[in-house]
């Protein structure tokens, strides 16, 4: 499973590229608006970090204008991803932007079927939204499910799962085990995959008997 960043925080991002867990990135016009910065500063800030897709969104409601900015982000960098919304006019939008080979992420996807539509008109990602939809009782590692045995049913499906509005590991863990291609998350769910009690007391006690043994290496 490939690990994405859900933000634009340079320094996290950073920090945990440096580990080897940054394959690529994800923002929303939230996220950028909360930056308090350009959007296209921003995007190229990440990119000169992230080799891997870097997801930005248009905001536009139709679809020519959703092409007109994302010809505008996507000339930032060539790993930029044009990210637009699961709708008419998005799918217009994903339809002619992967005509020109340009990489499109389609998000706030809700249902198998919307999840279909998104691969039949070619996108290079579907971001279905684990964590909103457990938000009003639903089960959204459910339509995790759904989806990819819906791809792997059909080969000439290239669209890959890009699990989004993930809370906590277990978002992430279970995603990996239903073979989703990709989990974003912010930060902070990645330092909680990484952390234990269990790892601290163990390192802690090896610490204890290496000073007691009075060697050094």
């Amino acid at each position: 499973m490939k690990f994405f960043i859900d933000g634009a925080d340079i320094q996290e991002i950073e920090s945990l590229a440096m580990m080897g867990l940054v394959d690529g990135v994800t923002t929303n016009p939230s996220i950028i608006a909360k930056s308090g910065r350009n959007i296209h500063k921003v995007i190229e800030e990440i990119c000169d970090v992230v080799s891997g897709p870097v997801s930005a969104e248009v905001v536009s409601d139709d679809a020519e204008g959703m092409l007109r900015e994302a010809g505008s982000l996507a000339k930032i960098a060539p790993n930029v991803t044009i990210k637009v919304p699961l709708t008419e006019e998005g799918l217009k939008a994903c339809y002619r932007l992967r005509e020109r080979d340009v990489m499109v992420n389609v998000t706030l996807c809700f249902s198998a079927a919307q999840a279909l539509l998104a691969a039949k008109a070619g996108a290079t990602f579907i971001s279905p939204f684990v964590g909103r939809l457990d938000d009003i009782g639903h089960d959204g590692l459910g339509l995790i499910e759904e989806i990819v045995t819906i791809y792997e049913n059909d080969p000439l499906i290239t669209t890959e799962v890009l699990v989004a509005s993930v809370r906590n590991p277990m978002h992430i863990v279970t995603a990996a085990q239903l073979g989703a291609h990709v989990a974003t998350a912010p930060a902070s769910v990645f330092r909680q995959m990484l952390n234990h009690p269990l790892t601290n007391a163990g390192l802690e006690k090896f610490k204890q008997d290496w000073q007691a043994s009075g060697q050094t290496i």
